[in-house]
């Protein structure tokens, strides 16, 4: 099997990405497979969500598969937070190296000898030569090119090398790579995407390296290796490896393997089309778990600028997403992200959690959490919090916000003074006993409507101060801010016993 296909390429590859008609149709794996030199951002987020939603359509298997290969640049704790990242998303893979599987290692760095062995096959079959080129001599070739305004590009040179000169180089322990030999003419494949595309590889790039001289390999043969050893049937990743498409379907004719089907992603790009870059801090996902932003807010916001789905309404859950996903009808166009519209697809999730009753559990948990965390020694129960979130509902844009000082006053009794209180009304003792009047005979039960009519039909008793003034008393009094909720709902909120102290000690004493 070694030798089938390897020494003769063919001038096309126009079977390359498609299955064989016969037979019963293969299960659906598709892959993510980002490098830990760095954490998760939201392009990479996209790449993996539409691999998932690819794979649950179709019953298939997502897997998460760490290219670390290039041991100088890895970032430690990335490996483990990427995989942190997809879970918190919802959408965790079936087969990774925290969760195991039939098809291990998940990391390339463990995989070492598959790759020695596809290069082995590829060196008998003479796909495959050692290059024995220095440091100097690439450098050299790369600076004349620029001098004369050429791409640079390796001249193949060691592919010319006889067996003999091979044997005498290796018998001195010269240092070498290895390459993989590019066959002329144009080669075309199809890809799920972009069609029908064509790329002569040969005329525009050198000989590529597959197996560096450290033992490790490339990206271009280890993704070829992995994803026929792991049986990934479709390939879905970023537009900026098209090019390279060609490159890996003539490695996966030279090995006589079978290859998955390809489809590219159009890039997403930042509102006024210039690329994400990770020097952009706000475009990581810990940046957004960290400012309390939910998972279905940054998958909505993700797809919604994009194609392959159904229409771009806001406020899809992954259930959704899934449903509507569908590949064929992805576009060729980038997907522009405006981040400035996070915000509304978050007050939209942020409520439709609230609405839930497992969601809100949820959301209350957290909320206890964060507020343990900021007043260590004040403990808030999980009725008082569900009441506060289910009376802000569609005023919160993120969680997070309630510990803004906009709402301190839902955990700490703020400090207000008598005269700021009367300096806004002569009738600000008057306004006090009314309300503490009404908070007595408050229920339970009663209703914003209910309590605001209330405040409303004894405060307009007041003989010289206006409705609106009152309120603004009683904001004050109440939160020590003159702007916020309504005073029906800081009441309801604080409940009526906190609500009367608090009317009490700032008007009445």
């Amino acid at each position: 099997m070694r030798l089938l296909l390897g020494r003769v390429l063919l001038p096309a590859l126009h079977q390359g990405t498609r299955r064989c008609s016969g037979g019963p149709p293969k299960e659906i794996r598709v892959r993510f497979a980002p490098s830990p030199t760095g954490f998760l951002h939201l392009g990479g987020l996209r790449t993996a969500l539409y691999n998932y939603l690819f794979a649950k359509k179709h019953g298939g298997a997502f897997i998460l598969r760490l290219e670390d290969t290039d041991r100088s640049r890895l970032v430690p704790g990335a490996a483990a937070a990427i995989e942190d990242m997809l879970e918190w998303a919802g959408i965790p893979p079936d087969e990774s190296p925290r969760r195991g599987g039939p098809y291990g290692p998940y990391e390339q760095s463990q995989r070492l000898n598959l790759y020695h062995e596809a290069t082995q096959a590829l060196l008998e079959s003479g796909a495959a030569y050692r290059c024995f080129c220095t440091l100097q001599r690439l450098e050299l070739i790369k600076k004349e090119a620029l001098r004369s305004r050429q791409t640079p590009r390796y001249d193949n040179r060691c592919r010319h090398l006889t067996s003999n000169q091979v044997k005498e180089k290796m018998a001195k322990n010269m240092p070498f790579v290895v390459r993989f030999q590019l066959p002329s003419g144009a080669h075309s494949f199809q890809d799920l995407v972009y069609g029908w595309t064509h790329h002569d590889v040969a005329s525009v790039e050198g000989d590529p390296v597959i197996l560096k001289g450290d033992g490790f390999p490339t990206y271009h043969l280890a993704n070829v290796v992995d994803d026929y050893k792991m049986a990934v049937s479709h390939v879905l990743r970023g537009e900026e490896w098209l090019i390279s498409t060609t490159k890996h379907l003539l490695l996966y004719q030279a090995l006589g393997w079978h290859p998955p089907e390809y489809a590219h992603l159009p890039l997403l790009l930042n509102k006024d089309g210039s690329k994400l870059s990770k020097r952009q801090g706000d475009i990581f996902i810990q940046h957004f778990v960290q400012k309390g932003y939910l998972p279905d807010t940054l998958l909505d916001i993700i797809t919604n600028c994009g194609s392959g789905f159904s229409g771009n309404q806001t406020g899809r859950t992954l259930p959704e997403l899934i449903q509507q996903y569908n590949l064929q009808s992805i576009s060729t166009h980038s997907a522009l992200l405006d981040l400035e519209k996070l915000p509304e697809f978050s007050r939209v999730h942020l409520t439709r959690w609230i609405e839930g009753a497992d969601t809100r559990a949820q959301l209350v948990a957290q909320l206890q959490t964060l507020l343990q965390e900021k007043f260590k020694d004040l403990i808030f129960d999980r009725e008082y919090i569900e009441r506060i979130l289910v009376l802000r509902k569609g005023h919160l844009n993120i969680l997070t916000d309630l510990l803004s000082p906009d709402y301190s006053y839902l955990w700490v009794r703020p400090a207000v003074h008598q005269e700021d209180l009367h300096g806004l009304s002569s009738e600000a003792s008057d306004i006090g006993r009314l309300v503490v009047q009404i908070l007595q005979n408050v229920r339970h039960d009663t209703s914003l409507d209910v309590l605001s009519k209330e405040l409303k039909n004894h405060l307009q008793q007041l003989k010289t101060t206006k409705y609106s003034t009152s309120m603004k008393v009683l904001r004050l009094a109440l939160s020590g801010r003159e702007t916020g909720p309504s005073v029906a709902e800081m009441m309801l909120s604080l409940g009526v016993e906190e609500s009367m102290i608090r009317v009490q000690k700032s008007l009445l004493s």
